[in-house]
């Protein structure tokens, strides 16, 4: 069995425009992005127990050496927004605000290693907000890059490894939230997608608490990067041309197509940017091709 952590990055809301009180409009966030990385059930404790010794070290040198409190394995969350942003950080992780930024970078990089440590794919669904119908709101948005997401990981599973099946595994925020991603799940399994049926994903997605998920951590520090550089149109943006190796691509399609990426809608610019940008990197990268 294969686990697929997911998170997202940008928020559900179609708008892109909005309005202040005063009458006055402001742009909002553009991109919805979602994000899954992979990885093999019997890889799974190798995974986990790296990150989380690195953790519970440097949790017990901050205790022992700094006289902060004692921090337990939850209190070590690690989240994009908190490593980026201090103001963030300071009122949401004591830990990772206790630590030095030379350590913050060494627990950062050790989530991006187990990405060739332990084989793991990336798979990722950009919407391009701005190019939505009207009709298009939040449960229709997410359904549509939920469907997407599944759709890139039973095409890897089906392809790479068919006799396993995949398991989604996601964060429990909302009991709401989770019921209506579960109904979503449901649907596809028993009517399929718009281009396939899903045969190698198991029955429902597996909420759990993203402090204990080192999986959905790491599909947050990958998601945000995806955004990242979609956002700013900065396909040179290292930590997500990092991630590009780690993509899912089929042996079966052209080189100048990444499989494990996909934009939509297709009217979308960043469709071109993607494609010009995937065929520069593997004009540097030929080992890639």
């Amino acid at each position: 069995m294969y686990f697929f952590y997911i998170d997202e990055s940008g928020t559900r809301d179609p708008q892109v425009e909005g309005m202040k009180q005063d009458g006055s409009r402001f742009q909002k966030e553009h991109l919805y992005v979602l994000t899954a990385v992979s990885l093999f059930e019997k890889r799974w404790k190798d995974f986990d127990r790296a990150i989380t010794n690195l953790k519970l070290e440097l949790a017990d040198y901050l205790y022992r050496c700094q006289r902060t409190k004692q921090f337990d394995l939850a209190d070590c969350e690690v989240k994009s927004t908190w490593l980026r942003i201090p103001r963030e950080r300071e009122k949401q992780s004591p830990f990772l605000t206790a630590l030095a930024d030379a350590d913050r970078t060494r627990l950062a990089k050790l989530f991006y290693d187990q990405l060739k440590a332990q084989r793991m794919a990336v798979f990722s669904v950009v919407v391009d907000k701005r190019k939505l119908h009207d009709h298009v709101d939040q449960h229709i948005l997410h359904k549509k890059a939920y469907e997407l997401l599944l759709e890139r990981v039973e095409r890897y599973l089906g392809e790479c490894h068919p006799k396993h099946q995949g398991l989604i595994v996601m964060d429990d925020t909302d009991k709401s939230i989770n019921r209506s991603l579960a109904m979503k799940h449901a649907y596809f399994q028993r009517e399929g997608g718009k281009h396939m049926d899903f045969r190698h994903i198991v029955e429902y997605p597996f909420f759990t608490d993203s402090k204990l998920s080192n999986g959905v951590q790491l599909a947050d520090l990958c998601g945000y990067n995806i955004y990242r550089a979609f956002r700013n149109l900065d396909y040179q943006y290292p930590f997500f041309r990092e991630l590009l190796p780690y993509f899912y691509n089929s042996k079966r399609t052209d080189a100048c197509k990444l499989d494990g990426l996909k934009i939509f809608p297709p009217e979308s610019d960043l469709m071109s940017f993607a494609a010009g940008g995937w065929a520069d990197f593997q004009t540097k990268q030929p080992t890639l091709s």
